[in-house]
């Protein structure tokens, strides 16, 4: 494992390396064979709710060293954890070692349980286990002058916990905005936070207080799933219909090669058009002989109530032998054929002025501080703060 994430560029650091090298992780999960505990790659589920998803798990190491490299730690750093399980834990006290301190809090009484009794075990009891839901329960465990890292490891949709970072700290916070996460490494700046690096992930949703809950059609027996933050209520009868009825198929010309990544087309369209969302789709219950997604597990979708359309893919004859891939539209229901079409225009769009252009920058204001709308981007405002994604340069400026 520590060989992959150094052969893939996760793990940069000696302190990180050291950490992933020491704390055995298949004794933070005894619900995985070692080969599964220790896949670079690859989550362990390790509680799930009545309906099937899951609402604890470990991460794929991969994102675990990338945060952790986000964090910047020495030894000695006071470090907070949003979100338990006890290996991540143990590597923050790896990291900060003897002198540093680490307070990892959940929700949930079989996550702590859990946590304390595995940390324990592998000679991580130092570590503070808080039972409690983190949008308070953290800041009673705050110490004087701040926590020199945050490091949030479940899906949140609001940053309640600026005020606990120390000046010169860091939050790695998996943010999520318009139904996309991204793991923001939020630094202070003046009176907001800026985003020195945006990581392209998903978490298991924070409980509690903190919660959200986007608007959702589940269809086919939960096979495939519409989400959409915001907008006129989804009908999921008549979405239901649209899912089984006629498809329309549309087409762009606009190729990527295999393995190449188009995530900046998901951050493009959700701040252009209004409709956006993102459409999952859940193999074991085949929801793949439902819909023909661009990616594996979940893509771009724009959603009337009562008609959607997709992303999708399919081989293109590059005339060079290199395997390439075209974008298509998939459109479902009534208006399926108009959907299909303007999904195909954002593409196009974001293949002509967007695609060769660098990623938005972030910025964290305050809930209840005046900024400027971006020429280019989105505010998205939530209960503690205001998100600005932003493609203006002025604003980049401050970020650098």
């Amino acid at each position: 494992m520590v060989s992959t994430l150094l052969e893939q560029g996760w793990i940069t650091s000696d302190a990180v390396r050291a950490a992933f090298a020491a704390v055995p992780r298949e004794r933070f999960a005894p619900e995985a064979s070692a080969q599964a505990a220790y896949a670079a790659d690859d989550v362990v589920i390790t509680k799930r709710n009545a309906a099937g998803r899951a609402t604890s798990s470990i991460s794929a190491p991969w994102l675990q060293a990338a945060m952790l490299e986000s964090a910047a730690l020495r030894p000695g750093a006071q470090v907070l954890e949003v979100g338990s399980g006890g290996y991540n834990a143990a590597l923050l006290a790896e990291i900060v070692g003897p002198s540093g301190r680490v307070v990892t809090v959940d929700i949930d009484p079989f996550v702590t349980e859990r946590a304390a009794r595995f940390l324990a075990e592998t000679g991580y009891g130092h570590v503070q286990v808080v039972l409690g839901d983190a949008e308070h329960a953290a800041h009673a465990h705050a110490p004087e002058g701040g926590f020199d890292a945050i490091v949030v490891t479940v899906g949140v949709w609001d940053v309640p916990w600026g005020d606990l970072l120390a000046p010169g700290g860091r939050m790695i916070v998996p943010l999520r905005f318009a139904t996309v996460t991204r793991a923001l490494t939020l630094v202070p700046e003046g009176d907001h936070f800026a985003a020195v690096e945006a990581t392209v992930c998903g978490f298991v949703p924070v409980q509690g207080a903190g919660s959200f809950q986007d608007q959702e059609a589940e269809l086919a027996k939960g096979a495939v799933r519409l989400t959409r933050e915001t907008g006129p209520s989804l009908d999921v009868d008549a979405l239901e219909r649209a899912l089984t009825g006629e498809r329309t198929e549309l087409w762009t010309g606009v190729t990527v090669g295999r393995g190449e990544p188009f995530d900046s087309m998901h951050l493009f369209l959700a701040s252009t058009d209004d409709r956006f969302g993102m459409i999952w789709a859940d193999h074991e219950r085949g929801g793949a002989d439902l819909v023909d997604l661009a990616l594996r597990w979940s893509c771009p979708v724009l959603i009337t109530p009562d008609s959607f359309a997709y992303l999708t893919l399919r081989d293109a004859d590059s005339g060079s032998g290199e395997r390439r891939l075209e974008l298509g539209t998939h459109g479902h229901g009534p208006a399926g054929p108009a959907l299909a079409e303007d999904l195909r225009q954002h593409v196009l769009g974001w293949d002509a002025g967007w695609r060769a252009r660098t990623d938005p920058h972030f910025l964290l204001y305050p809930a209840d501080a005046a900024v400027s709308p971006p020429r280019q981007g989105k505010i998205y405002v939530k209960r503690h703060t205001q998100l600005i994604m932003s493609w203006d340069e002025d604003q980049r400026k401050s970020t650098r």
